[in-house]
């Protein structure tokens, strides 16, 4: 019996370091993509800004 209680505590442990692995892959992806949304937002500016000026 406690070789199960064992092999679940480990189990539980492991789980919970995938998680918290996932969890800081998810936040720096949200970073990322916050930061490629303000570049893309930028130069999609500075290209209407060219459509406009070439009037």
């Amino acid at each position: 019996m406690d070789e199960k209680a064992q092999v679940s505590a480990e189990l539980i442990i492991i789980i919970a370091a995938l998680i918290a692995v996932a969890v800081v892959f998810i936040i720096q992806l949200q970073k990322t993509a916050k930061t490629g949304k303000a570049v893309l937002s930028n130069k999609t500016s500075e290209a209407f800004d060219e459509i406009r000026d070439i009037k």
